[in-house]
This record gives C-alpha cells, structure tokens and sequence, in this order.
C-alpha cells in the first residue's frame, strides 16, 4: 500500500516543528525590502546585503533617493552583489518608474496584487519570484513565493519526475492552504531553511524533518501526485 498524500499544511507543519518561525525577509522598511529583492537576484543573500549596507552608508536606501541618485554612486553601492551595472541600471529605472507613475511606494503598493504582480512583470529585470518577494515582503499582500528550493522540496516530496512550472506550483499551493500573508511569509522560509539544510541538490534525508512523508526519501514510485 502507498503512502498517503501528504497536504499542504502537513509539509509546513513538520518544518515549522523542527525549524520554528523564521523570521524572514530581511529588511526593515518596504523600501529596503524592494531593493534588496532586486540586489539579491542572481546571488548570495550575504552579497546582496553587503550592497544593502553600501546604499544605506550612502544615504540612498530609499525608492525616491535612488530615483534621483547618480548611475555612478548606484555601481558602486551595488558592486558587492554582482551584475553591478545591470542592477545599477535596474534599481534606477524601476525606483524612477514607481516615483513618477505612483509618487513612491506607498501609491505604487495601494493596488491590488493582481495589478501590482502585473505592473511588476512589465518592469525591466522583474521575474515572477522577485515580483512576488515584493508584493509579499515589502507590499504585505498574500502572494505565495515559488524558489528553485521549494519547487526541489515538491518534486522530492511527491515523487515527480520533473519540477512544476512557477505559475502551476504557485496556485496549486495557494488553493491548499489559507490566504495569509504571516503563514506565506514563514512556509516561504521554511522551504527556504529545508532546502539550504536538508534538500540540497545531494540530499540529507536521514535527518530531513520531511523524511516521514517524503515520497523520494521512501522510494515510492509516482503515485503521492498533487491534486
């Protein structure tokens, strides 16, 4: 007999009890936040916070200082975090984009999700995973984020052969759980935990928090499919 399917909330209630709340995104200000979304892409947290403290040390830690800010003190500022002059460029037209057309984030966040993912989307440099870090950590809105861990956690989990795609594992887990920006904001991390611990590329799964319902761990064939 095959094991049952593990839901949703069964994955996040096994993490939550051997990781506890994650207090996750770092950042104090939703400006920070936004920023640091953008700055992260393609690299370490540890680099991107690095260029974080520059902009800070620089008096530019904000949507509207950016927005007037000089390409040159932006390279800078953003060189730790690599691709500095792509980012530089990027942190400039977006921040300049969001003061012009909203007057700042607070007009710029005053949409709805689905608008503010879609305006997102059409800003040069913003995929799907930045765009819905934003919206959750910086606008608080009750979008779930998809990252290269999690969609490795879920194929694992339910014995896939190949990953979902981004907009299909982001509505299947949306539908599964309760619309909450604090139980997003902390399955996020968990995943995030389990996967830089646990469910690396060579995974660990003796010592997995997921080990008992994991279809991959078990060697089940695929049949613990999502539904």
């Amino acid at each position: 007999m095959h094991k049952a399917r593990p839901g949703f909330i069964d994955i996040y209630r096994a993490m939550r009890a051997r990781f506890g709340f994650l207090d996750w995104w770092p950042g104090d200000t939703p400006d920070e936040i936004l920023l640091g979304a953008i700055l992260a892409q393609s690299t370490s947290w540890k680099n991107a916070e690095r260029a974080i403290a520059n902009l800070r040390a620089a008096g530019l830690l904000s949507v509207h200082r950016i927005a007037r800010a000089r390409l040159g003190a932006l390279r800078q500022a953003a060189r730790p975090s690599g691709y500095y002059n792509q980012k530089a460029l990027r942190l400039k037209s977006i921040c300049s984009h969001i003061v012009s057309k909203h007057h700042g984030l607070a007009g710029f966040f005053s949409q709805d999700a689905v608008a503010l993912r879609r305006e997102l989307l059409s800003l040069n440099g913003i995929g799907p995973e930045t765009a819905d870090s934003i919206i959750l950590y910086a606008a608080e809105k009750p979008v779930f984020v998809i990252d290269a861990y999690t969609r490795r956690a879920v194929q694992r989990i339910y014995d896939e052969e190949e990953e979902r795609g981004y907009d299909e594992l982001q509505s299947i887990i949306q539908a599964s759980i309760p619309r909450d920006v604090a139980l997003y904001n902390d399955f996020h991390a968990q995943f995030v935990e389990l996967g830089k611990n646990y469910c690396r590329k060579k995974p660990l799964c003796g010592r997995c928090p997921l080990s008992g319902i994991c279809g991959s761990a078990h060697g089940e064939t695929a049949h613990m499919r999502i539904q």
